[in-house]
């Protein structure tokens, strides 16, 4: 039975979110603020966090922070916000996922779920010291990547894109976010610099780049690493 530790100010989202999550088989721990969301974390053993960015006294940011130097529990963080600069933070800190307020409770769990099943998976990877995804295999310490055990001859620009895509399979990022997260904040590109990686990448990993099988597009959106390809 995974155990969840849930981390809202909202008495009633946090009451609801309860019900339907041990509904579901999960066991779960609530805390209302930041402080006493670390205190639990530390007294605890939990499979995944679920985080709202906006906290009272110590934020969502900072516990997110403090957890992923204590170690590898999953985070989904929820916010309020839809700035693309909330999400990126989020991610930058080591968060897992993230949903935007309000939002459907069965689309949580349906990413709880794959959150923890990426967790379990990624548990098997740090030991090999690789990442895996289906065939494809990324060396990160050699920055390397190779599909069905054909190497994969990648720019530096293209190996970073692909790992960031790796280590969070199933994610979708916009054009702007890896821009940010791969380019930096600094880089006076346009979106389309991300397009023409993302096209190099699948003639190079790809069997038939016009029908990808790990690079995925979701239109009008972005792109992400199929999870299960």
């Amino acid at each position: 039975m995974p155990h969840i530790l849930v981390v809202d100010d909202e008495p009633g989202l946090v009451k609801g979110l309860r019900l339907s999550l041990e509904q579901e088989g999960f066991q779960v721990t609530t805390a209302s603020d930041g402080r006493e969301a670390l205190s639990k974390f530390r007294a605890g053993d939990f499979d995944l966090i679920v985080l709202d960015l906006m906290l009272p006294g110590v934020d969502g940011l900072t516990v997110c922070r403090e957890v992923r130097a204590a170690g590898m529990t999953p985070i989904i963080m929820l916010t309020a916000k839809a700035d693309d600069i909330d999400k990126i933070l989020g991610l930058e800190l080591g968060a897992d996922d993230y949903i935007t307020k309000p939002f459907n409770t069965r689309e949580l769990i349906a990413r709880i779920r794959a959150v923890l099943r990426r967790a379990e998976a990624a548990s098997r990877q740090d030991r090999a010291g690789r990442l895996v995804v289906g065939d494809l295999v990324l060396h990160p310490r050699q920055r390397r990547a190779e599909v069905a055990g054909r190497p994969l001859e990648l720019t530096a620009r293209e190996y970073d894109l692909l790992e960031l895509l790796a280590r969070h399979p199933g994610v979708v990022y916009t054009r702007q976010e890896l821009l940010d997260l791969v380019w930096g904040y600094d880089f006076a590109g346009d979106e389309r610099t991300v397009d023409v990686h993302v096209r190099r990448i699948r003639e190079k990993l790809e069997e038939d780049p016009s029908r990808p099988r790990y690079l995925r597009t979701k239109w009008g959106v972005g792109y992400y690493l199929e999870a299960e390809p």
